[in-house]
């Protein structure tokens, strides 16, 4: 194990659709966040700023424009870009620099103003691109991705249209009592069934929307919290970036096709799996020691691959899961006690940060409404796009 460092404070700018800059929302985030950790701008040794790419210019040093908009006072600064795994990366890089003694206190900021509709591919021709070839060669979008995951689901498991409502249901229902959601009113089984086919057996309410939003985390070493009253605070334990194996056997977006197995047996587990489990081994706890987890619920039925991939179940047994409620508010083990993206959108660079910030407040006992009694372990998962693996673990 690596060692162990502070979450000193957390904070969000509200999720929707307000059409400013992510650099205002970002700005918004990252106060609350320092005044959650009750320290000033000035005492931030470094800032680590997840990169959206939609923006513009300042979108690509996203580091030293959250620095400057919160006023230049001579930190180290960081900007990366994993797509989807951009926060979880982000922090990655903070906690590196803590552990490694490069600074004591550490601010990480993820912001985006999204699209409206589903994300497509920037404008051009980039054949060498796989992200470019799968929209423009095979017209596959996000959602007709997400729809053949489900599909795929239902062939192998007997997974049905009904099970994937039941995660929306869930997750709504946790979204209503979240503040920072975009999306706070409850839905029912067929008001799913009843919204329009985006990509069959996918509805609208079993797709994700995208949105503006924000999150921010400020990092510490356990000596600096100490120092500053913090004398249990949560803690990151584990970061998983890990990359895929090969051959890759089961697609992941933005693959149009996998690897071939011809010479080299696939491995004995997926690439999702083996983000989970990196996160597990560093922190050397196991998902039967989870109090709660946050996963990346693009889709409804991705959620049940999740629940499996992180090691709540077999493969195959999602579906029995969230039909049993062990994973809703008041279950054996909430999964996306925030809402989850069913409630907030995509915001990008924002939305591993947003997990972690859920994490906190879930190991603070400071989740209001949607406290999971005792908290006491945590994890989030999600991934980027080209191999981005993205796990944390937070205890407390």
């Amino acid at each position: 194990m690596t060692g162990d460092v502070a979450v000193l404070g957390a904070g969000m700018h509200p999720w929707g659709k307000w059409g400013r800059s992510f650099v205002e929302y970002g700005t918004v985030a990252a106060r609350v966040a320092l005044g959650d950790a009750g320290i000033g701008w000035q005492d931030v040794q470094s800032v680590v700023g997840a990169d959206t790419v939609r923006g513009g210019y300042p979108g690509y040093v996203a580091g030293a424009t959250f620095a400057q908009a919160l006023g230049w006072q001579g930190a180290r600064v960081t900007s990366v870009y994993a797509a989807c795994a951009s926060g979880a990366q982000a922090i990655n890089s903070a906690r590196a620099q803590i552990l490694a003694g490069m600074a004591d206190v550490v601010l990480v900021v993820g912001a985006d103003a999204a699209p409206k509709g589903f994300f497509a591919p920037a404008g051009g021709d980039r054949p060498d691109d796989p992200d470019w070839l799968r929209f423009r060669v095979l017209g596959a979008t996000n959602p007709a991705y997400f729809a053949l995951y489900a599909r795929r689901r239902m062939a192998l498991y007997g997974d049905t249209p009904d099970d994937f409502a039941l995660v929306k249901v869930k997750n709504a229902a946790a979204g209503a009592l979240n503040r920072h959601a975009r999306y706070r009113a409850p839905v029912t089984a067929d008001q799913v069934a009843a919204s329009a086919v985006v990509a069959d057996p996918l509805r609208l309410l079993d797709i994700c929307a995208t949105s503006d939003g924000a999150a921010a985390v400020v990092l510490s070493s356990m000596e600096f919290a100490r120092r500053h009253g913090h004398a249990d605070p949560v803690r990151i334990r584990a970061v998983s970036t890990v990359t895929p194996t090969y051959p890759k056997a089961v697609l992941d977006l933005p693959d149009i096709a996998t690897d071939s197995a011809v010479a080299v047996e696939p491995a004995p587990e997926t690439f999702r799996a083996s983000i989970a489990r990196a996160a597990y081994e560093e922190a050397g706890i196991g998902p039967d020691e989870l109090s709660l987890a946050e996963v990346y619920d693009l889709s409804t039925a991705l959620e049940l691959e999740w629940y499996e991939d992180i090691g709540l179940c077999a493969a195959g047994e999602g579906a029995k899961l969230v039909r049993e409620g062990a994973t809703a508010l008041g279950g054996r083990i909430p999964v996306n006690p925030s809402g989850g993206l069913a409630s907030f959108g995509e915001a990008v660079p924002a939305q591993a940060i947003a997990q972690v910030c859920e994490l906190t407040w879930q190991l603070r006992g400071a989740a209001a409404e949607r406290q999971v009694p005792g908290a006491r372990a945590g994890i989030t998962a999600n991934q980027g796009l080209f191999g981005h693996g993205s796990a944390v673990v937070a205890v407390r």
